[in-house]
């Protein structure tokens, strides 16, 4: 059985970067730490909301590496004389990404009561119609 990719099929001219995408984006199996909700607050407005309990701003990092969000955060190690009964609160390492489609940018981040807040906004191109003529045989268009 052969492997039908998207950049293969006639209809589908140049969208070979997208076959590389959803396959990214499939790689990228995480568990459920930290939790988090994506929601529409406008028309092309978006917020992603992290839910970090315990991590300060100094132990996040937000960056955007072609076309694709990731969060990380890694909390400093804690005083040694600390001892948990029962110890229910998660305090490890995560990284988090999300594929941003074209033309969607982010437009910042706030943390407040534990939850971290990356707002997003998609610029929507012009629509452009364009007339393409048609040379005749053995004549050179200029």
């Amino acid at each position: 059985m052969t492997k039908l990719s998207f950049g293969g099929h006639p209809f589908l001219l140049g969208f070979d970067q997208l076959e590389r995408l959803v396959e990214r984006t499939a790689k990228s199996g995480q568990d459920g730490y930290p939790p988090y909700n994506i929601e529409q607050i406008a028309d092309g407005v978006f917020r992603i909301t992290l839910a970090l309990a315990g991590f300060r701003e100094d132990d996040l990092s937000i960056t955007l590496e072609d076309r694709q969000l990731v969060i990380r955060g890694r909390q400093a190690e804690e005083g040694e004389g600390r001892v948990y009964l029962h110890r229910g609160i998660a305090a490890r390492q995560f990284q988090r990404s999300f594929v941003l489609a074209e033309g969607v940018e982010v437009a910042g981040a706030t943390l407040e009561s534990g939850l971290l807040h990356v707002d997003l906004h998609r610029h929507q191109p012009e629509p452009t119609v364009r007339t393409i003529p048609i040379a005749r045989a053995g004549r050179r268009q200029e």
